[in-house]
């Protein structure tokens, strides 16, 4: 009999798999939020719509030696939370009370904005320090998972 994947290890292997959509040069992030067990959005990190991907040559944090963690207005890109949340804004979709699977820690730009949208449980793999954040999952009573 097959052994069947429990909804945690589910989800994050969807947002493993979003993933592989980005289109950053440093990192690679999927990230999908659910409520109900149903997907309602998915997201991965890079650049807009209609603007050009990253390259060695125009990613800004290469260009000006920025470190992981510092200075996030200092890129194209969106973050693979941040694309999730727009697109369901874009499409009308409510995600108060939901979860979302990540494949990293969330920094605290999308910190910030998860806990205003509504998400009530955190889920990540992958740490990515970023005490500000940690501070603010605890301060706003959001639910957090470290999957191994």
């Amino acid at each position: 009999m097959k052994i069947r994947p429990s909804w945690d290890t589910y989800f994050m292997k969807i947002a493993e798999d979003v993933s592989a959509r980005s289109t950053c040069l440093r990192r690679q992030v999927g990230a999908v939020i659910i409520k109900d067990k149903r997907i309602l959005a998915t997201g991965y990190n890079g650049a807009p719509t209609k603007i050009s991907h990253c390259t060695e040559k125009n990613c800004l944090r290469t260009i000006h030696n920025v470190p992981s963690g510092e200075r996030h207005e200092l890129c194209r890109g969106l973050h693979a939370e941040q694309n999730a949340i727009i697109q369901a804004a874009y499409y009308g979709i409510s995600i108060n009370g939901a979860k979302i699977y990540s494949t990293h820690q969330p920094c605290s730009i999308c910190t910030k904005m998860l806990i205003n949208s509504g998400i009530e449980t955190f889920i990540y793999r992958l740490p990515y320090h970023d005490h500000l954040s940690e501070e603010m999952i605890r301060e706003a009573g959001i639910k957090l998972i470290i999957m191994e």
